[in-house]
């Protein structure tokens, strides 16, 4: 089943604002953007710890409370706020409440998490304009995707975006939650048969049971991330749905980077190496006659015409509106990088091992992170929520799941190669940490950040007024749709 072509006789963006991290392109800095005619996009990733959190923090300003207020369901808004709404906040040194880990079959209290997360996290970006908000998340995290999708186009979200690997199916989901179907999802099961892998299923009629039948609902813009015309085309060619365009993204861009082709070679510094067969072939990806956006240290002016020289709509930024004010990043966690950027220190690191996903993972090298190994070497392993685990079969024909970052004994008791485990990081309490939302341990404190940005960390201080401390996400769009220098 496919939706109506769409004409693109309506305007599409120039600019679209990167999906970062969790939490860091929060409702705020999306807001922000899509308000001044961008396209502003929430982060999608484990949104509903995130919401389960805030809501603990005491939900300062009652922002989630008032998304929740209008849910389609009062009552899975009312669980919801039962379950983990403290008045006035929990105590610092306390530990967040858990959430049970995803799996294939989750609980209808965690269903209920993640949609109610994905919907106020959108209805939240949109308020006080009309332009569209989008959506960005990561085909690893599949067991979670179907769920915060419903969410997010319960409340209206004009764009999906979706990077990480193959999202093949996400199209024809997103067409079926239009007209109130069920979707279905491959999970990715290690020692699984061909055909017989672990599936993750939303039906929208069943979540809306006893409440009247599931809404019909606009059919968002699917744009997929890429970082090849062999992928664009298959993409284009072999997706489920409709595909409505691709961000193009290069090695130096943050978060997630596709491995590069061929064998993986090291730099001497311990990076992945890339080189001409990493190289997009634009020609082919005009061909496919959808719109692209180019990403990855393209946030100046003349990022933006080269992009538009190629046939671009425009261009995906991320790193510069990461470190505005409005993102998501804890106030001295960004002034720790803007600073760094001023005094011509602030790098990041193409992580071979850091992600559990096995994909390379940029982290800025900032201190107090996960990023120093005398930090990362004192931190106990735990895998307590557990978004980027594995699904497996066990010996006894049953599913399981590991975490090449869980402990060690955990990992190796599962199957898993010891050899896997060197250098992983905890990615979902070090992303978490970031934004203001760490966990607290009972002995060690709490979880520390790990901070990701592209390349375009070591220039970051541009956007900085003189003598200011910080930058808006008005000040990066602006700078961004000024004239390229020797423009005509």
């Amino acid at each position: 089943m496919g939706s109506p072509e769409i004409k693109y006789a309506v305007s599409l963006p120039t600019i679209i604002q990167g999906g970062m991290g969790v939490a860091v392109s929060n409702w705020r800095l999306a807001r922000a953007v899509s308000h001044l005619g961008q396209l502003g996009v929430v982060s999608g990733t484990i949104i509903g710890v995130v919401l389960a959190r805030r809501l603990q923090q005491g939900d300062p300003g009652g922002h989630m409370r008032r998304a929740l207020a209008h849910f389609p369901i009062p009552a899975v808004a009312e669980r919801v706020m039962r379950s983990f709404f403290v008045e006035g906040g929990k105590a610092p040194d306390a530990a967040f409440k858990a959430v049970p880990m995803p799996g294939v079959a989750p609980s209808a209290a965690w269903t209920e998490l993640n949609v109610a997360g994905g919907f106020a996290e959108v209805f939240l970006a949109r308020e006080g304009h009309d332009h569209p908000v989008g959506i960005n998340l990561l085909e690893k995290i599949q067991v979670a995707t179907l769920a915060s999708l419903f969410g997010a186009m319960l409340a209206g979200v004009g764009y999906v975006i979706m990077g990480a690997g193959i999202p093949r199916l996400i199209p024809g989901a997103l067409d079926r939650f239009a007209v109130g179907e069920p979707a279905e999802l491959k999970v990715d099961t290690e020692g699984a048969a061909p055909g017989a892998e672990a599936v993750s299923r939303f039906d929208p009629q069943a979540f809306f049971e006893g409440h009247g039948p599931a809404p019909r609902l606009e059919r968002p813009r699917f744009i997929a991330i890429v970082s090849s015309a062999t992928l664009a085309i298959t993409l284009a060619r072999k997706s489920n749905g409709r595909v409505d365009g691709f961000v193009v993204e290069s090695e130096v861009a943050g978060g997630h980077n596709a491995p590069p082709r061929g064998p993986l070679q090291l730099s001497p510094a311990g990076e992945p190496v890339y080189g001409p067969r990493d190289a997009v072939d634009f020609a082919k990806i005009r061909e496919l006659g959808l719109p692209f956006w180019r990403a990855g240290s393209r946030g100046d002016p003349e990022g933006l015409a080269a992009a538009r020289a190629l046939g671009a709509e425009g261009i995906q930024v991320g790193t510069a509106f990461a470190f505005c004010e409005e993102s998501g990043i804890e106030p001295h966690i960004r002034r720790q990088v803007l600073q760094l950027a001023r005094e011509g220190g602030a790098r990041v690191f193409t992580d071979p091992l850091a992600s559990p996903t096995g994909f390379p993972f940029k982290v800025v090298q900032a201190g107090g992170t996960l990023s120093g190994q005398a930090e990362y070497a004192a931190r106990e392993r735990i895998c307590d929520l557990g978004y980027l685990r594995q699904a497996y079969v066990k010996e006894d024909g049953t599913l399981g799941y590991r975490c090449a970052a869980e402990p060690e004994a955990d990992w190796v008791r599962k199957g898993g190669a010891p050899a896997e485990l060197a250098g992983r990081k905890c990615l979902c309490n070090g992303l978490l940490a970031t934004v203001g939302l760490a966990q607290v341990r009972t002995e060690g404190g709490a979880e520390l950040p790990l901070i990701t940005a592209g390349d375009e960390v070591a220039r970051v201080a541009r956007f900085l007024p003189p003598d200011a401390e910080t930058y808006t996400a008005a000040d990066v769009v602006k700078h961004l749709l000024s004239p390229a220098p020797g423009a005509a």
